[in-house]
């Protein structure tokens, strides 16, 4: 189903611990798509005391907030890419959120004319002290655990464990806070079939509609109150609960192209509760300008290489929120 792994191993030196680490990483990767990590370490984040510092962020004011709005929501706003979005009402996906890029470590990272290298809105110090501090050692932590399990999947392949790391360096993962209102059951969006889903013989109200990440590796951490699911390979809906001290991890369908088909990208979604639900998903993802080619493994199908930046940005501004902005970033040769 969705295996529990500790992955303490992959932070230590080369080991039979770790070999049989990466074995159930990639037999996880191969299945189903999913898996709850742990063994994160002091600094991996996935404690109560380090989640309710983040999530402070949905204690401001909404004039707060606002100033911090993607464009599409406040237009006069510079940036498109990252920031704030509202809750909008009467969609399938219902949630509130702050979208935070690597700029929140280091400055450095940011680059004036590519929105995907955009600097990130933050909450004024005042407002939440020492918020940004944290985040940015969240952040950290993020990386260094992507880092950690894309090592793993490069000697899963028969790779180098290096083989993945120079696309990362100065990567664009984006850090995300999610607040999901409640929805409550025997609303007139229950009898919506675009907004509701049969569970286990019940009509239930979604709050995130059925989607494969695109990118590489997803690092989730809840907050107690359950509602995602995973697609198995059966077509059936399996619950991922919340697991303390874990992170759930999944793959996105970009990995699951550069391995050919041996990393398994998974659809899952989000159903609504009575309880208002947190989650903190961590994308990390390589630079704007890696450029992707297809990898040494045999009978990979083979492709023409991108740079990823590219994709990137052909695919979220097929979404209503950036359509219109296309011309915003010129494309890279590949």
């Amino acid at each position: 189903m969705i295996p529990l792994i500790d992955i303490a191993s992959l932070f230590a030196s080369d080991s039979q611990i770790r070999r049989e680490t990466d074995r159930a990483i990639m037999a996880a990767a191969q299945d189903s798509g999913f898996m709850v990590v742990t063994g994160l370490g002091a600094e991996g984040g996935a404690d109560p005391d380090c989640r309710s510092e983040l999530l402070r962020f949905f204690t401001l004011p909404q004039q707060a907030k606002t100033p911090l709005s993607r464009r599409k929501f406040a237009p006069d706003n510079p940036n498109v890419y990252r920031g704030y979005f509202p809750v909008q009402e009467g969609q399938a996906t219902c949630k509130e959120g702050i979208d935070i890029g690597p700029d929140l470590l280091d400055p450095q990272r940011r680059k004036a004319d590519d929105p995907l290298r955009e600097a990130t809105p933050l909450p004024e110090e005042r407002d939440l002290p020492g918020w940004r501090a944290s985040a940015a050692d969240y952040f950290a932590a993020m990386e260094a655990t992507g880092a950690a399990l894309m090592a793993s999947i490069a000697r899963g392949l028969g790779l180098p464990e290096s083989t993945f790391a120079p696309y990362f360096e100065q990567g664009i993962s984006t850090l995300r806070l999610l607040r999901y209102p409640p929805r409550l059951l025997g609303s007139a969006e229950l009898r919506d079939p675009e907004l509701s889903v049969e569970d286990r013989g019940e009509r239930r109200l979604l709050a995130g509609k059925a989607h494969v990440d695109s990118g590489f590796v997803t690092l989730l951490q809840q907050h107690g109150v359950s509602g995602l699911q995973a697609q198995l390979p059966d077509g059936s809906w399996h619950d991922v609960p919340p697991q303390e001290g874990g992170l759930v991890v999944n793959f996105g369908k970009l990995l699951e192209r550069w391995t050919g088909g041996r990393i398994r990208a998974t659809p899952h979604r989000i159903l609504a509760n009575e309880a208002e639900r947190f989650s903190i998903p961590f994308f990390y993802e390589p630079a704007a300008e890696a450029r992707i080619a297809p990898l040494p493994l045999a009978q990979a199908e083979r492709f023409e290489p991108f740079v990823y930046g590219d994709h990137l940005w052909s695919a979220m501004t097929r979404f209503i929120e950036f359509q219109g902005l296309e011309n915003l970033r010129p494309a890279q040769a590949a």
